[in-house]
């Protein structure tokens, strides 16, 4: 049986801040996205994903510290799409939650239905017996992340009083669940996936069913 790739005591302990050679740092995240994508977590190779990047085993262990660190760090890389619009000025402003609402729910349809975020849940779920570290970082850096993020824009527009949210990450969750219906389960099955209008018409609804449930203030 092949020694784990991820044993701690191979390797040394991840680079925190900034990395030093952002190109390179790209290049390991593209090449591990390609690899996780096509052969899952469990059966992807730090060694072959070393070769597609041009970097060394060891460089891979120095930025990330294991295999399901760097797991970890691609998934927060393609969150940081949903994230970076709860960051944008527009996304953002609180006097305009509906016009918010429909730029974030927008980017995380779009994440939702990518066929690496797709084939990641496929993996996880079927492996979530023996990997749970994996799990615990795919949740934190997605679900949890995302959730927190729009609660804390939610918060902002109950106190600018354009919203009335009396549970923010409760709501947070309704909102993003409601994107995580008939489409994504179609997308798990490998299913024909609904069309762009179908995405488009989804996307309104569900801003607003939002909206008639916490725009209206008592």
């Amino acid at each position: 049986m092949p020694k784990n790739e991820t044993e701690n005591d191979a390797a040394p302990t991840p680079r925190r801040g900034r990395p030093r050679d952002p190109e390179r740092y790209r290049r390991i995240l593209d090449a591990a996205r390609r690899h996780f994508y096509a052969h899952g977590l469990e059966r992807s190779s730090v060694d072959a994903i070393a070769v597609d990047a041009g970097v060394s085993k060891m460089t891979i262990y120095s930025h990330f510290g294991s295999k399901e660190g760097l797991f970890e760090a691609e998934v927060r890389d393609r969150t940081e799409r949903v994230v970076g619009g709860l960051a944008g000025a527009e996304a953002l402003d609180a006097q305009q939650p509906q016009k918010a609402l429909l730029s974030i729910g927008e980017q995380f349809l779009t994440l939702a239905r990518e066929d690496e975020a797709l084939s990641q849940f496929r993996s996880l779920y079927g492996a979530a017996g023996v990997q749970p570290e994996a799990c615990r970082a795919f949740y934190r850096q997605g679900a949890e992340r995302l959730i927190g993020d729009l609660a804390a824009y939610l918060r902002r527009a109950d106190a600018a009083g354009t919203l009335k949210v009396r549970h923010p990450r409760q709501a947070a969750d309704l909102f993003l669940s409601m994107f995580l219906g008939d489409g994504h389960i179609r997308g798990l099955l490998m299913l024909d996936m609904p069309d762009a209008r179908e995405n488009r018409a989804l996307l309104r609804e569900a801003v607003r069913v939002f909206m008639a449930a916490y725009a209206e203030i008592p």
